[in-house]
């Protein structure tokens, strides 16, 4: 193997992309339901190929770190800073119990087993599936100023602890959220989900992310004026509540302007949009539909808006229908609403928070006009604003170089805590104003993806020969620490959230369980049971809280272990 070591001797990059392409392989490997995924994947790979013998700069680590952690406090800003208030208390609690549940879990296992701030920390990264706190606790322990080898050391079994502990920290998981809370409450999360949906439309079903519904919501038809002879439009608009709009009116072979208040004749033409459950009986009250002929056809359009209307923060859809004008909203159809980056059911009970990204349909002209009123248009590019995000990184990483002393003690965010601390702000800037800081989904994935997975490749390159030595003394140790670690705060943050809490519902207690612990995988598995989007209000709640808390555990477990 003496050739290998020499090419990673010339060209340490190529271990690098090695980790990763070997990884992602390995993370997509079924085990059942589970799969190890990418960025555990990456590290295994890493840590077998360290063995040949090679290292990388740990200014490569550093950067990938930097915009990994930016990344996710960008994504998570909106969804964070709207869900500090009065009426999202009980999801800020259950994330709050979960990350105090897991510090202590934590705290106490190394105490007793005698284990080192190193393995403890990896030991909570792995166990509560955060693999960012693989970096905010190597950064804490590399300013506890101990010996470099020491550091080096001590940083290498946090990588250890994590590796361990990371398999059953997913999958455990998943079997507290999906298997045994359903159990718990005593009903199935399909029909928990069913339950909620009557509760908050009286029976109206969501669809959940990816899914399509068969018959859609949202059409047009053409229709000859008989009944509706001598009615004016706004008549026969307000008659179906509204949720239909006549965009076009044909007579004797002219077009002509829909207006509210317009007397439709006999024989007219009638191009209605609307949704499907009110175009159901619209043909008893206008007459008999006809194919579209001569010009009825009508180009329709989707925008999306960041919903900013002064006013109308935590506002109903079914008030927001109540309260403002008919002809401020006529023609315009709420097709999904995002918050965090989640989808959110479209009912009538669901409520609008300031930063929600609402998908609106309509005609060029109705939706314009509901975007300058709502909120600003979510312009379409595939282009980041490089200028917005570097600012942004440069002060997270000036706010991780600040040292206060407290008690002798010194306390600093690090430059992972400084850039997560910039990214929730940046990126609640850039939900407020969507006209500046412009990063496309895509373009965040990738630096959330190739920042952890590279940052996690380097550390298991680097540490890999000690990892062997430790995972042969004390893995089973480890690993078995890592169940109690994965288990306990679940479910007692499970039993926290139905009899403190007072969670009815299983549905939502499992999405706010999941959210709480950042558990990917297990809302995953909660969507795919539920077959509804109802989990995910909860979910996009205490997950956006939840990324900022556990990551903020690596520091806290150096200092207290």
């Amino acid at each position: 193997m003496e050739w290998l070591h020499d090419i990673f001797h010339k060209s340490p990059e190529i271990a690098l992309f090695l980790s990763l392409a070997i990884g992602y392989w390995i993370g997509q490997i079924n085990f059942g339901k589970f799969q190890l995924g990418g960025v555990g994947g990456s590290l295994l790979a890493a840590v077998v190929i360290s063995q040949v013998g090679v290292t990388v700069d740990n200014g490569v680590k550093s950067v990938m770190f930097a915009v990994f952690i930016y990344a996710v406090g960008y994504d998570s800003g909106p969804g964070f800073f709207n869900s500090l208030n009065r009426k999202t208390l009980r999801e800020i609690a259950m994330a709050v119990f979960m990350a105090l549940a897991g510090l202590a879990t934590v705290v106490i296992c190394a105490k007793v087993f005698h284990i080192n701030k190193g393995l403890a920390a990896g030991l909570a990264a792995g166990g509560m599936t955060q693999s960012a706190i693989i970096g905010t606790a190597g950064d804490a322990i590399a300013r506890l100023g101990l010996p470099a080898d020491q550091v080096k050391a001590m940083q290498a079994d946090v990588a250890i602890g994590y590796a361990v502990t990371y398999v059953f920290g997913s999958l455990g998981a998943i079997i507290v959220c999906v298997n045994i809370l359903p159990k718990f409450m005593g009903r199935s999360l399909k029909d928990a989900s069913m339950d909620a949906e009557r509760e908050m439309s009286g029976g109206g079903a969501s669809s959940g992310p990816g899914q399509l519904n068969a018959l859609p919501e949202l059409f047009g038809r053409v229709f000859r004026v008989e009944i509706a002879a001598g009615k004016t439009v706004k008549q026969l608009e307000q008659s179906e509540n509204d949720l239909v709009a006549i965009e076009k009116i044909r007579r004797q072979g002219k077009i002509l302007d829909s207006t509210p208040d317009f007397v439709l004749s006999r024989d007219d033409l009638v191009l209605v949009v609307g949704r499907r459950e009110q175009m159901v009986e619209v043909g008893a009250l206008i007459g008999p539909e006809v194919p579209d002929s001569g010009g009825m056809s009508l180009v329709m359009q989707t925008r999306q808006l960041v919903f900013t209307k002064k006013g109308m923060n935590h506002t109903t859809i079914a008030e927001v229908r109540k309260n403002v004008d008919h002809d401020m909203r006529h023609g315009v159809y709420i097709e999904k609403i995002e918050r965090a980056g989640q989808p959110v059911p479209v009912l009538p009970q669901t409520e609008l928070e300031h930063g929600d990204v609402i998908t609106i349909y309509g005609t060029a002209t109705d939706t314009k006009r509901a975007v300058q009123e709502a909120g600003y248009e979510l312009a379409w590019s595939n282009k980041t604003d490089f200028i917005y995000m570097g600012v942004g990184l440069v002060l997270g990483l000036l706010v991780g170089l600040i040292v206060v002393n407290v008690a002798g003690i010194p306390l600093t965010l690090g430059s992972g805590g400084g850039c997560l601390l910039a990214g929730l702000l940046f990126g609640w800037m850039r939900g407020k104003h969507p006209m500046y800081g412009v990063m496309p989904p895509a373009a965040s994935q990738l630096l959330k993806d190739f920042g952890l997975a590279a940052f996690v490749a380097v550390v298991g390159l680097n540490s890999g020969l000690q990892a062997v030595v430790t995972i042969k003394q004390s893995g089973i140790t480890i690993f078995l620490l890592g169940v109690v670690v994965t288990l306990v705060p679940l479910l007692l943050t499970m039993l926290f959230g139905r009899y403190v809490l007072k969670y009815n519902n299983a549905a939502i207690l499992a999405g706010a369980l999941s959210g709480s612990r950042s558990a990917n995988p297990a809302f995953g598995g909660i969507l795919d049971k539920a077959e509804s989007a109802v989990p995910t209000v909860p979910f996009a709640i205490t997950y956006a809280i939840a990324n900022v808390l556990l990551t903020l555990l690596g520091p806290l477990v150096v200092g207290l272990a």
